[in-house]
């Protein structure tokens, strides 16, 4: 089996509602959709969501990587999932969305030859996945609402963001709590937002509303503000920005007590398997997470995240928080807060909106 051919096209999504997070708010999501074609008929689908603030790239970034990436991989076996992604990184550094892109669309190729559902090839260790719905920056009232919303929808965890101002953070985290009751599962994430004396402060303060555990409280840069704020928190302290690679994982894991491992960040599944690998000897969870992915980004999330057991929780909603639906029949789907999966094989995706997909801006073969 060779790779045939390999098309790229750029998508726009838009989201509900303008979504706000502690650097900024999005009303849309701009992703790269790949789909890699094989001589044996099996046809792989990848999506990269890039962002500037994370990773460095954007749309454009990630076509003239895949520029440089996409010919090399020509005539490659997809199943030699390593070796083609050790010719990612000769023919282009960093780039990690774009990578991810093929990287996923390989992996989709592996489950359609094999002709079972990802995750059952990569693991197998769950039949379902918890995930959370995330709460984006309002009024601290208006997110209590919102909690409510989430909760009568179904959803059993909530993810709150914070960041943005210590005081009003607090509130928002006691209304919360308030407003949802003491079933639901409550995290936190700061998006960098706080220093680390802002973070300790304000997370000795919530403890009593039973927060599971607080997302990247400082600059991903700030190793020493990471490590005090773990010394001094009686809330876990889980790794984000400051971890995108094997390599950052195996450097942070001391100053940390868990790490969100993000496709989008590490290049993809290989890469993520390696970083969840990492973490468990360490004895350090993780967290699958998601930056705006649609179904076909969230789909191998969760399929990874039901393979490997130290993967222990998710935040897979991007594609519940976008009004655009790309995949119109197929993925997971999302049952009381549950990924649910399908019988279908590789990332368990039938169909896509054509009309949203387009053509495709790049064709090699």
């Amino acid at each position: 089996m060779g790779i045939q051919q390999i098309e790229v096209y750029p998508v726009t999504l838009a989201y509900r509602e303008p979504f706000r997070i502690a650097p900024g708010a999005s009303i849309e999501s701009h992703n790269v959709v790949v789909k890699i074609i094989t001589d044996y008929g099996v046809v792989g689908w990848g999506e990269s969501s890039p962002s500037e603030r994370v990773t460095g790239e954007t749309v454009g970034t990630v076509i003239k990587a895949l520029d440089k990436i996409a010919p090399r991989l020509i005539g490659m076996c997809p199943l030699r999932i390593e070796h083609d992604v050790e010719i990612m990184d000769s023919a282009v550094a960093g780039n990690p969305a774009a990578k991810a892109a093929i990287d996923i669309a390989l992996h989709d190729i592996f489950g359609k030859t094999v002709r079972k559902p990802l995750f059952r090839i990569l693991g197998g260790y769950r039949t379902e996945v918890l995930t959370d719905i995330t709460l984006g920056i309002k009024s601290p009232k208006e997110m209590a609402r919102d909690a409510v919303k989430a909760v009568k929808k179904g959803f059993k965890a909530l993810k709150v963001k914070v960041g943005v101002n210590p005081t009003e953070d607090i509130e928002r985290i006691r209304l919360i709590r308030e407003a949802a009751g003491e079933n639901i599962q409550i995290r936190i994430d700061a998006n960098q937002g706080w220093t680390p004396k802002q973070a300790i402060e304000v997370l000795n303060k919530i403890e009593k509303f039973n927060i599971q555990f607080a997302e990247q409280p400082v600059p991903a840069e700030d190793l020493n503000g990471l490590k005090e704020v773990k010394q001094n928190s009686p809330i876990p302290i889980m790794a984000d920005e400051s971890v995108h690679s094997p390599e950052d994982a195996l450097r942070l894991i001391e100053a940390v007590d868990m790490i969100n491992i993000k496709l989008m960040k590490c290049g993809g599944i290989h890469n993520a398997k390696k970083i969840a690998a990492i973490a468990e000897a360490a004895g350090a969870p993780c967290m699958i997470g998601c930056m705006g992915e649609s179904e076909i980004g969230i789909a191998a999330g969760a399929h990874l995240a039901a393979a490997v057991k130290n993967i222990q929780y998710a935040d897979l909603d991007s594609d519940l928080l976008l009004k655009d639906k790309l995949a119109t029949k197929g993925g997971t789907k999302v049952q009381n807060s549950t990924r649910i999966f399908t019988k279908n094989p590789g990332l368990g995706i039938k169909t896509l909106n054509e009309k949203l997909l387009g053509k495709p801006k790049k064709i090699y073969k």
